[in-house]
């Protein structure tokens, strides 16, 4: 079985911009690109195999009629998505609810994510939890417009990682560049937008209440602890293991070998070149590749000078 190599699909946003093609060689659709939804399966932008046998098949068409390239999951819908978001201009503020909210209210998965800086501009910024210590003291915030003091802003660089369970209030800033990898979800409640205006005028709508419903309370920040494996000059950092998905960065300089550890593996390069062999097949690895090695790939190896950020959830 060959690698499912994956054709990006373009969101235009209203914060978004052209770093997308200058980065990565995208060929972008306007000049407000914020997000390439890498590996999707979800309806509202769903990724389409571009080689091999499955050559022409949308993701989520595989998932129900192919599931022994997935090792035959359970699952009703595709579980991850992969993103590559590019912020021209701030984010949002926003909140994500849990799986039980969610299916509740929204008849998807909640949204957990976590975020690698591919890139930041000098002195950018992402807001990362909050300071309220009741839910009637986030009220009061929101009420009189206090977001200097409820939110939290983290300084960042390229290398950097976050993991934003849901309940997490959050927002990437500006001229921050993210690999995202999350549940298979667009559920998203909007909670302070800068009074900014869309392309016609309007203000964009707010979720209060659901943005109040679903926050953790206080605010709950993970530890970040990263386990590093050297292989030589290489090395696999697994940058985190969650009941949602496990996500890893794989570093060659030179060549790693790798060995199945779930039945479908994610991938996306975020830097350099390389080329992937399975089962004695090549396959050109370039900076934006997104890719899955399905369940029939037990050993892989990449040789190169190339970064990758790998998923599974298992």
């Amino acid at each position: 079985m060959e690698p499912l190599f994956m054709r990006p699909v373009f969101q235009e946003r209203i914060w978004g911009g052209e770093r997308l093609n200058t980065v990565f060689g995208f060929h972008l659709p306007s000049k407000k690109v914020g997000e390439n939804w890498a590996i999707s399966a979800h309806p509202y932008g769903t990724s389409i195999v571009e080689n091999g046998n499955f050559k022409g098949e949308k993701l989520d068409e595989l998932w129900h009629n192919h599931k022994e390239l997935f090792g035959n999951p359970t699952e009703s819908t595709f579980p991850l998505l992969v993103k590559i978001l590019d912020a021209k201009d701030d984010l949002s503020v926003q909140v994500h609810p849990d799986d039980s909210y969610s299916l509740q209210h929204e008849n998807e998965l909640g949204k957990t994510e976590c975020w690698y800086i591919i890139d930041a501009e000098p002195g950018a910024e992402i807001i990362y939890g909050h300071n309220a210590r009741t839910r009637d003291e986030l009220i009061y915030m929101i009420n009189n417009n206090l977001w200097d003091k409820l939110l939290k802003r983290v300084p960042v660089k390229k290398g950097d990682f976050y993991f934003v369970p849901s309940g997490t209030i959050h927002a990437i800033g500006k001229g921050v560049m993210i690999l995202e990898t999350q549940q298979s979800s667009d559920t998203t409640y909007r909670l302070y937008d800068y009074d900014r205006k869309d392309t016609k005028g309007n203000l964009r709508d707010l979720h209060i209440q659901q943005s109040v419903d679903v926050t953790s309370i206080p605010s709950k920040i993970p530890d970040q602890i990263f386990k590093v494996e050297k292989y030589g000059d290489s090395s696999i950092t697994t940058l985190v293991d969650s009941s949602f998905f496990n996500v890893y960065k794989w570093s060659v300089n030179g060549n790693l070998q790798l060995t199945k550890e779930a039945p479908y593996t994610l991938a996306t390069v975020i830097e350099g070149n390389g080329t992937l062999i399975t089962d004695q097949k090549s396959y050109v690895l370039n900076k934006g590749n997104s890719f899955i090695l399905p369940d029939d790939i037990s050993f892989w190896e990449i040789h190169g000078s190339v970064e990758l950020i790998a998923s599974n959830n298992q």
